[in-house]
Parts: structure tokens; sequence; C-alpha cells
């Protein structure tokens, strides 16, 4: 059986986080990402979640992520072959993080997110720059 998900309707029953940033607790996160299931995404996790303030630098030696920018609008900071690029994603773009690149999210104003996330704990660095330390 193939289940539909009614985006507009997980975007109700998610809680958005305000102004992320160092201070939110996993139980704040937990509250705002929604697991949408586990399939055959490279061994990934897909999930839906909203939120607005700088969700700190992360990478995945796993594998790429997907993501998909659904409402709203980011600073997408990725650094790839050691050079930092900003692009500004807005609802309706989709990008591919290469494998072990390390990417943050900066919101002023709020975006809500799906991505196919590779499975494994990777920590949220709040740093000016995580190839520093």
């Amino acid at each position: 059986m193939v289940d539909v998900i009614d985006i507009k309707e997980l975007a109700k029953q998610v809680k958005p986080i305000v102004n992320r940033g160092p201070h939110t607790t996993e139980s704040e996160v937990d509250a705002a990402f929604a697991s949408l299931g586990q399939g055959d995404f490279k061994d990934a996790n897909v999930f839906f979640g909203s939120f607005d303030g700088c969700a700190g630098w992360e990478r995945h030696p796993a594998g790429e992520e997907l993501v998909q920018i659904v409402a709203g609008s980011t600073e997408f900071d990725i650094i790839v072959d050691d050079a930092l690029e900003t692009l500004q994603l807005s609802s309706g773009n989709l990008v591919i993080v290469p494998k072990g690149c390390w990417h943050r999210f900066r919101s002023k104003d709020g975006v809500t997110v799906m991505t196919a996330t590779p499975k494994g704990e990777e920590p949220h660095l709040f740093v000016d720059d995580p190839r520093q330390g």
C-alpha cells in the first residue's frame, strides 16, 4: 500500500522552533520535526520540520542529503571543496547536499523543510566555521 502524505495537514501537526540556536533542546527539535517513515533512501530517514533561527553546522559522512524547501526561505551555507557558498533557498527549491559537506540553515522569517537525511547522529555545531577546531 502506498501512503499519501498531506503536507498541509502535516504542517499543522509540527510545532515550529522559534529562534533556533544552540539553546534549542532536543525535545523542541523532536516536536518540530515529524518522521515521514523509512525507505530505501540510501539508508536515510525522511523528515518534515519548521523553524526560524540558525540550525548550526552539520554534515553527513554516510551519504548525500536531499533537502526540499516546502515553505518560507533560508540562507543555506555549504562548504564544498573547502569553499564556503551561501545559497538563497525558497519554497519549491531542492538541493542535494554532497556526502560529508558541512552545511547549515539560517532563516530570519522561518522555513519549512522536508529532508531525506542519512542515518546517524550528527551533532549541530554552533560555531562560525566548523573547519576551525
